[in-house]
């Protein structure tokens, strides 16, 4: 489903010299995985997440999606590909602040074919589902961290994107919501979604951020690659 070849992301530093975040990254997700990347802070973790969901448009390299050859787009069809088919949950939420919690959610099924009643249907359901009926007309600054998060959440699946992209997704919630929003996730990706998430972890050495696939709860987990922030590079 997802394909990266030699794709590199780098900030300049002044007098010719650049920063690399991530350098010759090869990597390939298969449709249903779901991956977890885990690593210190400063890893690189999010900048891949935003490549893959097409919010950073400033990498270098190869990146295929269901074969759609995402580096040969311009950005408004990059926009269009993102908005029908990847869903993000954002580490620090990024609701619109002008919008009801409704109206956040009513936004992904804007961009798909949906009719009027469809999508009213579809947001019923999600705040149902969180469990968030009573805060459907509140603004985001009328939400505690969690509560935004919760939306945010039901925001990136309401339109069952075939990828779900998550920055840090239970960053914010108290461990029982965080347990649910986990379960959700392995429902979904049992139902077929395909899903990486960020997640902090330490390696023993405090150098690597490693990309795994398999049980979400990490169990099965199997190491596809590292990055060695020393050399910044990465290894099999």
């Amino acid at each position: 489903m997802i394909r990266l070849h030699n794709v590199e992301r780098s900030y300049p530093l002044g007098r010719g010299q650049l920063f690399y975040v991530l350098r010759d990254i090869d990597l390939d997700i298969a449709a249903g995985d779901f991956v977890s990347v885990m690593g210190p802070s400063g890893a690189g973790k999010s900048t891949l997440l935003h490549i893959l969901g097409m919010h950073d448009h400033g990498w270098t390299g190869e990146y295929f999606f269901d074969e759609t050859a995402v580096h040969h787009l311009k950005s408004k069809e990059r926009a269009t590909l993102r908005n029908e088919q990847v869903g993000f949950v954002f580490q620090q939420y990024h609701l619109l602040d002008d919008l009801t919690v409704y109206e956040n959610l009513d936004i992904p099924l804007s961009y798909r074919h949906y009719s009027k009643s469809e999508r009213a249907a579809l947001v019923a359901d999600a705040l149902d589902r969180f469990q968030i009926v009573g805060k459907k007309d509140l603004y985001p600054r009328q939400l505690s961290g969690g509560q935004q998060q919760l939306v945010g959440v039901a925001r990136a699946i309401i339109a069952s994107p075939k990828l779900l992209l998550a920055d840090e997704p239970t960053g914010n919630l108290h461990s029982s919501q965080g347990e649910e929003i986990m379960e959700l996730f392995r429902k979904l990706n049992e139902e077929g979604m395909t899903i990486v998430r960020r997640k902090m972890r330490r390696s023993e050495n405090g150098s690597c951020s490693c990309v795994t696939a398999g049980s979400s709860e990490g169990n099965d987990s199997v190491i596809l690659w590292s990055f060695d922030i020393r050399t910044s590079s990465f290894v099999l």
